[in-house]
């Protein structure tokens, strides 16, 4: 009876009728005496749990998975033991944690291969790929792929071979290999089919949607979206149901249909919060911002390029997944022209005397970082800094900002909030800690004498006393509404006169010697 209960749950979820599955499995489990046959019980707590991971119940599947864990290493039966740290491997790289993964994969492996146990090797081996993959190492990951796919061919493992043949695909489009990669996905199908797995097949289909649209096949794509979606939607799962809104998104994206995109992007960022899936979140932040972008929505594409590099700095930092260090470069390259183009357009509209000065403050204080020695991520924030310092200014009025006499004291004062209400600005929209300083201190004094902090010396962050030293350069060297633009030479002596009082003494002696080499020689906007 047990048994029989047990198959029945199985064929259920091959089906994708998890409700049944998880019903059949979860009536087993109470039908098996405390305290005896331990390992049914293992099974059944990792079968329950899968259900749950793959409905995108991260935190239910996990619960299960540790209850079986703790059961198998409790009463010595490695075997199952295996099995479940393949599977908590699972969750951990959904979450982004690929050290954790890592780890779990390999003890799942070296126990698999102390017992002869072919079948769990391989499909350990095929998650050690997908790490190999998403880690950028396409070529190795294919071949772990094909040698887990020769494994299950030979143990006549359809299942797990149509696993293996979808990942081999999306190798191949990565690598660029259109044909390979739909003769890959061909087969699979043909197993997702013969099986009667809705799930593979749906994810066969969602994977052929990435495919079309690598390709510009819009109305293929488009095909293949809706036939996951609606097998999704059928299994109820939450995260892949995300994906494909994602796509569409993308794909409206593409084919110049924004509203279209902008509803579907909120749909899958809805779910994928839902979910937890963190990736699914930044990806989907991420495509979004492109739409927005593109439709010169500039501040809306730069909270959402924000919140995409926060969630991908987090995973970063823990060592964690998914090709992150591959999509944080693709941000990069959209992120620094996004900043560069809002900054301008706010800050210039208002001031035709500011002109390019936010472009080369930014260019000056990239090259100092360099000389003093930071590294391209720090270099890379004090560029993004230094282009938004003068973004409180978007806030003052025009009349003030041109104004060709000398200021009065309230309108010295009303500029000096600039530094305020740009911190406030960079705040709001989720810009990363190290560019606040830049926009709130970088007209602190040395000797404390600066606003809005009054901070001191190396009070001052290190970053606001760089772009300091760069826009009164900048500011000396160009025209303003008042003044003609001084020569370097007299600019220098003037900053000279105020070094102890207003700049970090030996920052500004290696802006010296950069300036005699020609290193800041006034750049074109």
């Amino acid at each position: 009876m047990l048994n029989e209960l047990i198959e029945n749950a199985r064929e259920a979820y091959r089906r994708g009728a998890w409700d049944e599955a998880l019903a059949g499995y979860e009536t087993a489990l109470a039908m098996v005496p405390e305290g005896e046959d331990a390992g049914s019980t293992a099974d059944l707590m990792r079968m329950i749990g899968t259900v749950h991971r793959d409905r995108g119940d991260l935190d239910k599947a996990w619960d299960a998975y540790a209850s079986s864990r703790d059961l198998a290493e409790r009463t010595g039966m490695d075997d199952r033991l295996a099995s479940v740290l393949n599977a908590q491997g699972v969750i951990e790289m959904r979450r982004g944690n690929r050290q954790g993964a890592a780890d779990l994969y390999l003890r799942a492996r070296e126990l698999a291969e102390a017992q002869g146990n072919d079948r769990l090797a391989a499909m350990v081996d095929q998650n050690l790929g997908i790490l190999a993959n998403i880690q950028g190492n396409v070529a190795v990951a294919l071949l772990s792929y094909r040698s887990a796919l020769e494994r299950y061919r030979r143990l006549g493992d359809d299942y797990t071979a149509c696993g293996a043949l979808t990942n081999m695909g999306m190798a191949h489009v990565d690598l660029g290999e259109w044909e390979a990669a739909e003769r890959a996905f061909d087969e699979a199908e043909a197993l997702s089919d013969k099986l009667g797995d809705p799930l593979k097949l749906g994810l066969v289909e969602l994977n052929r949607t990435e495919l079309h649209l690598r390709r510009r096949r819009y109305e293929a794509a488009r095909g293949s979206c809706e036939r996951s979606l609606q097998i999704f939607q059928r299994l109820r799962s939450k995260a892949s149901i995300a994906e494909a809104y994602k796509y569409f998104g993308v794909l409206y994206r593409e084919t110049g249909n924004a509203q279209l995109a902008d509803t579907h992007f909120a749909l899958a960022l809805g779910l994928a919060e839902t979910a937890e899936d963190r990736l699914l979140q930044a990806e989907t932040q991420m495509e979004w911002a492109l739409l927005q972008l593109e439709e010169e929505q500039r501040q809306e594409g730069i909270l959402r390029l924000n919140r995409a590099l926060a969630i991908f700095r987090e995973l970063a930092a823990g060592r964690e997944v998914l090709d992150v260090e591959r999509r944080l470069q693709r941000l990069r390259d959209l992120y620094l022209p996004a900043v560069r183009a809002w900054g301008a357009v706010s800050t210039e509209s208002k001031d035709p005397y500011q002109a390019g000065h936010a472009q080369r403050v930014a260019e000056y204080s990239t090259r100092l970082a360099r000389e003093l020695g930071l590294g391209e991520n720090e270099q890379t924030w004090v560029r993004v800094g230094a282009l938004l310092h003068d973004i409180g200014n978007t806030a003052l009025p025009t009349e003030v900002l041109t104004k060709t006499d000398a200021l009065s004291a309230d309108e010295r004062q009303l500029v000096k909030v600039h530094t305020i209400m740009g911190d406030s600005l960079v705040a709001h929209m989720d810009f990363p800690d190290e560019v606040r300083p830049m926009v709130r201190n970088h007209h602190e004094h040395w000797a404390g004498t600066g606003y809005p902090d009054g901070l001191k010396g190396e009070e001052i962050p290190l970053s606001a006393r760089i772009v300091s030293v760069a826009d009164v350069f900048d500011a000396l060297t160009t025209p303003r509404s008042f003044r003609p633009a001084y020569s370097p030479g007299d600019a220098v002596r003037m900053m000279e006169q105020d070094c102890e009082g207003m700049f970090d003494p030996t920052l500004f002696g290696v802006f010296r010697k950069m300036l005699d080499a020609g290193a800041f020689e006034p750049t074109s906007a």
